[in-house]
């Protein structure tokens, strides 16, 4: 989104209630801002609102703003030499919609936390002009920016009255106070990540990935019923194998009480005939 060149003055810090009491109000103020550069301007900036409002389903205290105007002064309202931030974090507020973000009427309140998607026309004012503003006026605590073309990314934390550097990690990320996450590119976006690393996925991507956990429970499931019948299937031939080797016992058991039947009769037939038969069998 395009600034105007010329500078813009610092006013005199002024308490919140102060600032409302001299400002208009805050009816019909709307967004004063253009289009986005480019298809991946607008497709970069649907990710990181997107993602964040799915991370944070449920919670009431926050407000995103993207390509939505700022009002903060007189003189701004006069001039309009500022366009507002591509993306912004407000946190412990109402979560309501607002046409534009009127810093009088949030009770003072400036971004948490600011994104600019650099580009060809805005590079330069967003690398000097408007961090001064965030440092200087906004005082917000933590600005990024990144090019969805060159992929240039840097991110700026509020020590004291001056932005410093925020050191990137092995992977290039840099951590986000105000988010909880990094901020790192992955496959030529910028993304959130979790504390250990994770990458925080799309909506799209966690369905996707709930639809793959239920299609691998669906799978554990049916393996697991194949097992169990097997198992009793396995029960059932061993329970009968059993049976068959008890019948063969008790066969085994008959044979033998008819062997010995058959020669005990034997014996009686040759004592009868007047031998012994154990001076044939010894």
């Amino acid at each position: 989104m395009q600034v105007q060149d010329k500078p813009l003055s610092l006013p005199t810090p002024i308490t919140a209630e102060q600032l409302a009491e001299q400002m208009p109000s805050a009816k019909g103020l709307l967004s004063d801002e253009p289009e986005m550069e480019s298809s991946l301007h607008a497709a970069q900036m649907l990710l990181l609102v997107s993602i964040l409002e799915w991370l944070w389903l449920g919670r009431e205290d926050y407000f995103i703003g993207y390509n939505l105007t700022i009002y903060f002064n007189r003189e701004q309202l006069k001039t309009k030499d500022f366009r507002g931030p591509d993306f912004f974090l407000v946190k412990n507020v109402v979560q309501w919609p607002r046409p534009s973000w009127v810093v009088w009427e949030e009770g003072g309140r400036y971004p948490d936390l600011i994104i600019e998607l650099l580009s060809d026309s805005t590079a330069q004012t967003d690398r000097t002009t408007k961090k001064e503003i965030y440092q200087n006026i906004f005082r917000t605590p933590e600005y990024f920016w990144f090019s969805p073309e060159s992929l240039e990314f840097a991110g700026w934390r509020l020590q004291g009255s001056h932005y410093q550097e925020i050191p990137a990690n092995e992977q290039g990320w840099r951590w986000s106070e105000a988010l909880g996450l990094y901020l790192g590119i992955h496959d030529r976006k910028l993304r959130y990540f979790g504390p250990e690393g994770e990458l925080i996925p799309t909506p799209a991507e966690a369905a996707l990935q709930e639809r793959q956990k239920f299609v691998q429970a669906q799978q554990q499931a049916v393996q697991a019923q194949q097992q169990a019948a097997q198992a009793q299937q396995q029960a059932a031939q061993a329970q009968q194998q059993a049976a068959q080797a008890q019948q063969q016992a008790a066969q085994a058991q008959q044979q033998a009480e008819l062997e010995r039947q058959k020669a005990e009769r034997l014996a009686a037939h040759l004592r009868s005939l007047g031998v012994d038969p154990e001076t044939l069998w010894s």
